[in-house]
């Protein structure tokens, strides 16, 4: 038998026999991993990216975290070693592309949204927002809470990145030397210890309010103008026109006395070839007409016209052809179609956009992003033409214009130096979370400036988004996950935070929810779109979507985001001044 080393102990302990050499292996072990991993801080990244990937795609109960994910797991890894923290510079980097890319998709959005009732609509969601930061204040005062976590515990509970970057990007200009790293990683804490139930939260208050208030969704959506089910795709359809009373009626007067939300394509007249539908084509009997649009919205249309069609218009292409083709020219995008005139004089139309995974009716105010798909109707000859001036080309969607994107970050970082007085000699800044949103949403509305193109392709600003959230979290998860998890295993204070998380959030949305509905009156259907833009919260919105069956949650979170979002930097930053 081998004798045992002076250095090594034997343990017999429920049966198994170990020695603490095997704890020094182990040890070291782990000490080389963790120095590697300070060395090699990509790797890192890539490590905490990657898992949070993993984590955030498994479901519970229908839901997932996503990318928020990310936090989580760095929270772990800096749990392990307070130096597993990656460098300021990519958090930084990060936090500006995600808010930039944000602006840049929601500002027309936003803009067309004020147009509407969205002055009153944000008058709203900022009253919630003061209100949910008094009752911040007040929780933060009665269980003792220091200033940094209570502000943290805002930006958590009502789940916005931005304002926990602002918080960070203050604290860390403004604390004295020897306390901003202790600081920093306060904010932190709060808002990971809060963030869970901040969308736990708000998704129950609308569950709540869905039974309790019995809501009819769909006879909703019918009874707002503007609202389009989602789910269902466009479609063609001809119909012969047999009612003789619209004789000689132009489809302008026809549009305007039903108020059709379609749009008619080709038309051929009794012993005559194929046209397109143009404002004053005149229709009479035994003619037939495309029209596009969804099954409900056909309907009607074919009970005023006449009754389907036999023959179906789009399938005779030799007159006229359809066409999906990318727009990737960049002297097509920013305008709005009724300025292409090369449409004009070859007699095109365009009838559907596809954005992404969403397609819709055109119309002459539609404006064109680089990225999208529109289906254009016109002369066979005539299509090599339109495709040459529309670009169709995938390779120049993947090159984005570098001068653009970086001058409208430039525009946002000095926005965001911009000092802003309050009473009392106070002041506070947009910083690098609000001063890149206020570019973005000013630059996205314009869409161009002259020559030059504000947008992103579709696909460019999802990766964008997704890789600046990426970065954000893993530098705010790895820099405070030491701090976070010495805090929640104390028990008391994390308890608490996280008590103090679930009042602020379904208190919050609940009283969103009755006073807007209510009160206001606002559709249950666009209200709970306004909530979970208030919250700034897409994995809201996705459940809204799904709830409702139409877009009115969409237009909500448009209406509110921004304005929210903008909130809550400047809320999160007077509680950490003024407590």
């Amino acid at each position: 038998m081998k004798p045992i080393h002076e250095r090594a102990v034997v343990h017999i302990g429920a049966g198994v026999l170990y020695s603490t050499d095997d704890h020094c292996s182990r040890d070291r072990r782990r000490d080389r991993m963790i120095e590697f991993l300070v060395d090699t801080p990509i790797l890192l990244l890539v490590l905490v990216s990657a898992l949070g990937y993993l984590v955030g795609q498994v479901e519970v109960k229908g839901s997932r975290l996503g990318v928020a994910a990310v936090l989580f797991v760095g929270l772990a890894f800096g749990a392990v070693d307070p130096r597993l923290a990656l460098p300021d510079f990519m958090t930084l980097l990060g936090l500006i592309l995600f808010v930039y890319a944000i602006g840049l998709s929601s500002g027309p959005g936003f803009v067309s949204a004020l147009r509407r009732e969205g002055i009153r609509d944000n008058t709203f969601v900022v009253g919630l927002l003061g209100a949910a930061a008094l009752l911040t204040a007040g929780v933060g005062i009665l269980l003792g809470l220091s200033n940094t976590v209570t502000s943290g515990l805002f930006a958590g509970s009502l789940t916005n990145t931005p304002a926990l970057a602002a918080l960070l990007e203050r604290i860390e200009a403004k604390a004295p030397a020897g306390l901003a790293e202790t600081m920093l990683t306060e904010p932190v804490v709060g808002y990971s210890i809060a963030y869970p139930v901040g969308i736990a939260g708000v998704i129950l208050a609308i569950v709540i309010a869905q039974k309790l208030w019995s809501i009819d969704y769909e006879a909703e959506s019918g009874a707002v103008a503007g609202a389009k089910t989602t789910g269902e795709d466009l479609q063609s359809v001809s119909i012969l026109v047999t009612n003789r009373s619209i004789a000689g009626t132009t489809v302008r007067a026809l549009m305007e006395t039903h108020d059709w939300d379609v749009i008619f394509g080709r038309i051929r007249h009794t012993g005559a070839g194929q046209d397109l539908v143009e404002a004053d084509t005149v229709v009479h009997p035994g003619s037939v007409i495309s029209v596009v649009g969804t099954t409900e919205n056909i309907a009607p249309v074919v009970d005023v016209l006449g009754e389907p069609a036999r023959e179906r218009l789009e399938k005779r292409r030799h007159e006229y052809d359809f066409r999906r083709i990318f727009v990737s020219n960049p002297d097509v995008t920013g305008r709005p179609l009724r300025d292409l005139r090369f449409l004009q004089q070859v007699g095109a139309i365009v009838t559907r956009v596809r954005r992404g995974d969403v397609e819709w009716l055109a119309d002459a105010d539609t404006v064109l992003e680089p990225g999208d798909r529109v289906r254009v109707v016109a002369r066979p000859e005539d299509m090599s033409l339109i495709n040459e001036r529309f670009g169709d080309s995938y390779k120049a969607l993947s090159e984005v214009n570098l001068f653009t994107l970086s001058a409208g970050i430039m525009a946002g970082m000095l926005i965001g130096l911009i000092p802003i007085p309050l009473p009392g000699g106070l002041e506070f800044k947009l910083g690098l979370a609000g001063g890149p949103l206020i570019a973005g949403l000013i630059l996205g509305n314009a869409g161009r400036t002259g020559p030059l193109v504000w947008y992103l392709p579709y696909n460019a600003n999802l990766l964008l988004r997704q890789l600046g959230l990426v970065l954000f979290f893993a530098g705010v998860g790895t820099k405070a996950g030491y701090a976070f998890f010495n805090t929640l295993l104390a028990g008391g204070t994390g308890l608490l935070i996280f008590g103090a998380g679930a009042v602020i959030t379904c208190l919050t949305a609940y009283t969103a929810l009755w006073i807007g509905y209510r009160l206001l009156g606002i559709p249950m259907g666009l209200l709970v779109g306004m909530l979970a833009g208030l919250h700034t919260q897409p994995a809201v919105l996705s459940y809204a979507v799904q709830q409702t069956g139409s877009d009115l949650p969409n237009l909500g979170y448009a209406t509110t985001f921004p304005m929210a979002t903008i909130a809550k930097i400047l809320f999160a930053q007077l509680l950490l001044l003024l407590m």
